[in-house]
């Protein structure tokens, strides 16, 4: 009876999910979907498309530089360029080579330069060979096929924090140590401040041609949704307000794009999973719940081992809907980290930490008078609690404090 039971359950939900008439290609919705047009960056697109465009007569473009917040367009942008560039050097017979790399997920120096080898068809063992070895090999090998490569390196600011700029600063020096190839580097960084991280020499070098990406507007965020929509949905499922409240969220984040499409999309498998006929407001104001929580997730789990122990504290000590101080949660610190054995902060420090826990908004503090005892910063939770537990307890440490 429960293997029935369970089996009809699964064809209730696979059902539901097959005959689902809200979808009809969910993919342009989702992040790495690449189109064919990208409103209100025509601009931009032909700034990128200026710059590279010089390696079609054979040049070295001048490296450029990109900035703009996360979901701005900068990566789509450059894909699209290159794509065209690419078929565009075919047709010429220029010899060119585009090398995409994301340093966040090839997230070492030695993934970086693997990549770019296994680019111009040489492999490279996952690990065994020193970084200096391969960089000559890179060389090598290029120098020996007489052609021009345009390296791009997405979320370049990730690698550089991680691991310094020592990669980079070979890369924008590699031409002087080439005879018959050359190399051109297109950096994408998230972090407006990001070359404040780089060394002078650096800097100049790969900031020879730069661009600013601006944040979306509310309306041109709905533009962009309303032309993916069209691709994405059933016509006529899509309920009045959908794709302007989806755009205004979005817009208060940044002006996030990516944001915005994972926002349609989410609300639509919400819809489909309810078995509505209609995408609706409610659908969308459910997914930005769900979007939310599971961003309080993430932003948890990237957070230091003190960090977590400090946040633990707080949990417990607002449970209900307490509010506790700065004093209460050094000592609930305390207990823990000698649970743990681990090194203690100082209440100073802690006290620097919660300030950061406080500009993330996973906590609210307010600095209030006690009278003779001085001030002192009452603490209350901002996000939701299970969301930080879930985030808190992937951590083994805290996970073994917390039973």
């Amino acid at each position: 009876m429960l293997t029935a039971d369970l089996d009809d359950i699964l064809d209730d939900v696979f059902e539901r999910v097959t005959s689902s008439r809200i979808f009809k290609n969910r993919d342009v919705l989702l992040p790495d979907y690449l189109p064919n047009k990208l409103p209100h960056r025509e601009e931009q697109i032909r700034k990128v498309a200026s710059v590279l465009a010089q390696a079609l007569k054979g040049y070295k473009p001048n490296n450029l530089f990109i900035y703009g917040l996360t979901g701005t367009g900068k990566t789509a942008v450059v894909k699209l360029v290159v794509k065209k560039l690419s078929e565009k050097a075919v047709e010429k017979g220029v010899k060119l080579k585009i090398t995409f790399i994301n340093t966040k997920r090839d997230d070492t120096p030695y993934r970086v330069l693997a990549r770019m080898l296994e680019d111009i068809g040489i492999r490279v063992p996952p690990t065994g060979v020193a970084t200096a070895e391969l960089y000559s090999r890179f060389k090598k090998f290029l120098d020996k096929k007489g052609t021009l490569m345009i390296l791009v390196l997405d979320e370049i600011d990730y690698h550089v924090k991680k691991y310094g700029d020592d990669l980079l600063y070979k890369l924008t020096r590699i031409n002087e140590e080439l005879q018959r190839s050359k190399v051109s580097l297109v950096g994408i960084t998230n972090d407006v401040n990001f070359t404040s991280w780089l060394d002078p020499r650096v800097k100049s070098s790969l900031g020879e041609e730069e661009l600013v990406f601006p944040p979306y507007t509310a309306e041109q965020l709905r533009d962009i949704l309303k032309d993916r929509a069209e691709m994405a949905f059933v016509e006529g499922v899509l309920g009045e307000g959908v794709i302007e409240l989806c755009a205004a969220l979005a817009a208060r984040e940044n002006g996030d794009a990516r944001k915005a499409l994972d926002l349609l999309r989410i609300s639509g498998e919400i819809a489909e999973r309810s078995g509505s006929s209609k995408v609706t407001v409610e659908h969308v104001r459910r997914a930005w719940e769900q979007m939310e929580k599971d961003r309080v997730v993430e932003i948890v789990k990237s957070l230091p081992l003190h960090s977590k122990l400090i946040l633990y504290s707080i949990l417990l000590l607002t449970k209900g809907g307490k509010t506790t101080y700065t004093g209460e949660v050094y000592r609930k610190y305390k207990e823990l980290t000698a649970e743990l054995g681990i090194e203690t902060l100082t209440l100073r420090r802690v006290g620097d930490l919660i300030s950061e826990l406080d500009m993330l908004g996973l906590i609210s503090t307010e600095v209030v008078s006690r009278g003779r005892r001085g001030l002192t910063r009452v603490i209350s939770l901002e996000s939701d609690p299970e969301a930080i537990r879930k985030g808190l307890l992937v951590d083994p440490t805290v996970a073994e404090v917390a039973g």
